[in-house]
């Protein structure tokens, strides 16, 4: 914990993010500015092949000082940690950790944003970050409605920089958003929201602290 966090309290440490078209680029610039030693997990959903095996923790693991890891069924959570999704596989967060499960396609993809940002945020509530960032269609505009609606905190990349925008303006006509800002700026936006409080530490289940 850092020592400006009271220590009753935790502050939002569940970041979920989401791209999909142009999204690799994207997420590697966001991940390029966070620090080593951020009080926070982050999970990772890009819509990928289904049939080719992963490569993409490998390619994030170049550009960030976090630890980068697919996502393993069963997996504790750990702050400083970045989870990647399986390809052909849902991205789940519970109270128990991380789960690896084969569901239906939402939106047309396996794994899906909002799968993922659902979960986190029936687990974790106020404590969610989601990030939405370039994307095609509109996978991730129910899951941060979500987030939303438990008291999580919603961003996304300003439409007009990204890529493929369509995601990003989804959302926006969908859900009263937090922040819209550049992708530049995400970064640090997450490090100040990490060690704002979100919730009494009494509310929500502790990991690895």
């Amino acid at each position: 914990m850092p020592a400006s966090e009271p220590k009753e309290s935790y502050g939002h440490d569940i970041v979920l993010v989401g791209a999909s078209a142009g999204g690799v680029e994207a997420v590697r610039g966001l991940l390029s500015g966070l620090p080593y030693n951020l009080p926070a997990a982050v999970f990772v959903v890009l819509h990928m092949s289904a049939h080719v095996p992963s490569v993409l923790p490998k390619i994030l693991a170049k550009n960030t000082r976090l630890l980068v890891k697919e996502a393993g069924d069963a997996e504790a959570i750990k702050r400083g940690t970045v989870y990647v999704a399986v390809p052909d596989h849902h991205l789940v967060v519970d109270e128990g950790g991380v789960r690896v499960t084969y569901g239906p396609k939402e939106n047309l993809h396996r794994p899906s944003i909002d799968t993922l940002f659902r979960s986190a945020a029936l687990a974790y509530g106020p404590r969610c970050v989601g990030v939405v960032l370039t994307g095609a269609r509109h996978d991730g505009t129910d899951g941060m409605a979500a987030i939303k609606s438990q008291g999580g905190v919603a961003v996304v990349q300003d439409p007009s920089e990204a890529l493929f925008p369509s995601m990003p303006l989804s959302v926006m006509q969908n859900v009263e958003v937090d922040y819209h800002v550049s992708l530049a700026l995400i970064p640090q936006l997450i490090v100040k929201l990490a060690v704002q409080p979100a919730v009494k530490k009494s509310q929500f289940r502790a990991f690895n602290e």
